[in-house]
């Protein structure tokens, strides 16, 4: 029997994203850089969950709230969590502590214990292994429940895929099934009456109904669907400025590399150990070779950026900290130094130049005192290139 594909709602939208990206992630198994957003959301979340523990009697001050808060997030460093700076850190600390304060004024006095928390369930359907965690469930009587996720982006919306996915697995799932029957032995059907994304930045709850059946049907055609590409090895890339510009991906990928990633070939990305320098002299050698090193590399890096904003036909691109921006400049030689210097010589040109170089040449095309029939002949006589810069600048 085929093992079954292991699945999941994040899974299904990176692959909706990116199927290139999808493969590098969970086919290559090449993990993503840290993000803030995803260290201070599970941050966010260990702490909802110590709050509504259904194990515990009682439920904790704001004081061990705080504490829990504290520790959790004293476990790594700044450049760990993904944060560009301990500054940025400390927002992020200062940030959870608010959120935890308003959570605890605004809510503490109708604390009451869930059916759930962070349930992780995996339900085996239609060839899936379907992996999903629960944030929050709450019974409701007769077999109805309402599940609850926490958010803590900058915004939150309706994300009608994540709400099929977790009514389709919490319908079907014997694990949620068997919770709810130790809590109402007399269930035979577990049916989700609500689903609520909760921001708790603005402590906002977003509440919807339950999905109806045909909605259900249709989305789950689509899961299947996007399952049978990835067993059929369809990962093709689906560039655009947007996936593309925070991906982790870029150096690897296709689409900026011009061939294939191949894994068994990849070196890994460990920085060459340098010499220590011993004294003042050293130390400036060292910082010259340094210099001339990048200064090469940044003119190697600038020619490949030409090359693929060129190739995707991009004018502006963006990395995470850094912009490009792409010209295109119309060069124009004067090669025949002997016939350059007859035609001057002709046009009564020559007096205007000390030395025939390009350079001033050049000049005498934009010269107000030449006349144009002068420069037509000029260009016409140049040998024409065109020219690609690209200006790197950070990113706004």
């Amino acid at each position: 029997m085929a093992k079954n594909l292991s699945f999941s709602y994040s899974k299904m939208g990176m692959y909706k994203e990116c199927p290139q990206k999808y493969k590098f992630r969970y086919v290559y198994q090449i993990p993503e850089q840290p993000k803030y957003y995803f260290a201070f959301g599970s941050a966010m979340h260990e702490v909802m969950e110590y709050i509504y523990n259904p194990a515990q009697a009682a439920f904790p001050t704001l004081a061990q709230a705080l504490a829990f808060f504290d520790s959790h997030w004293s476990k790594t460093t700044f450049e760990q969590k993904g944060y560009a700076s301990a500054e940025k850190e400390l927002a992020g600390y200062a940030e959870g502590r608010r959120i935890i304060e308003a959570y605890y004024a605004k809510n503490a006095a109708a604390f009451c214990h869930p059916l759930s928390v962070e349930m992780k369930s995996t339900l085996d359907i239609d060839g899936l292994s379907l992996i999903s965690i629960l944030d929050r469930m709450d019974y409701l009587g007769d077999g109805k429940i309402k599940i609850l996720d926490y958010k803590t982006g900058k915004t939150v919306q309706r994300e009608p895929d994540q709400l099929y996915m977790y009514q389709k697995v919490a319908e079907n799932s014997p694990a949620v099934k068997e919770l709810v029957q130790k809590k109402d032995p007399s269930v035979k059907e577990v049916r989700v009456e609500q689903l609520s994304f909760y921001h708790l930045p603005t402590l906002q709850e977003m509440t919807f109904e339950r999905a109806p059946d045909k909605e259900i049907f249709a989305f789950w055609q689509g899961v299947l669907q996007v399952a049978d590409r990835i067993r059929a090895g369809q990962f093709d890339p689906t560039p655009g400025e947007n996936q593309c510009r925070w991906c982790d991906y870029r150096n690897l990928c296709p689409v900026f590399t011009g061939k294939d990633y191949n894994p068994s070939a990849a070196a890994p990305l460990t920085p060459k150990p340098q010499p220590q320098p011993q004294n003042e002299q050293d130390l400036l050698s060292a910082k010259i070779d340094r210099c001339g090193a990048l200064l090469q590399e940044a003119s190697q890096l600038q020619q490949e950026i030409v090359s693929l904003m060129r190739k995707n036909h991009f004018e502006r691109h963006f990395g995470k900290e850094f912009k490009a921006e792409l010209t295109r400049l119309e060069k124009v030689d004067f090669t025949d130094k002997e016939k350059v210097v007859e035609l001057l010589r002709s046009l009564n040109l020559l007096a205007k130049v000390l030395v025939p170089t390009q350079s001033t040449v050049r000049g005498l095309l934009t010269d107000a005192s030449v006349p144009e029939q002068a420069k037509e002949k000029l260009r016409a006589f140049a040998k024409k290139t065109e020219e690609w810069k690209v200006k790197i600048d950070p990113a706004e």
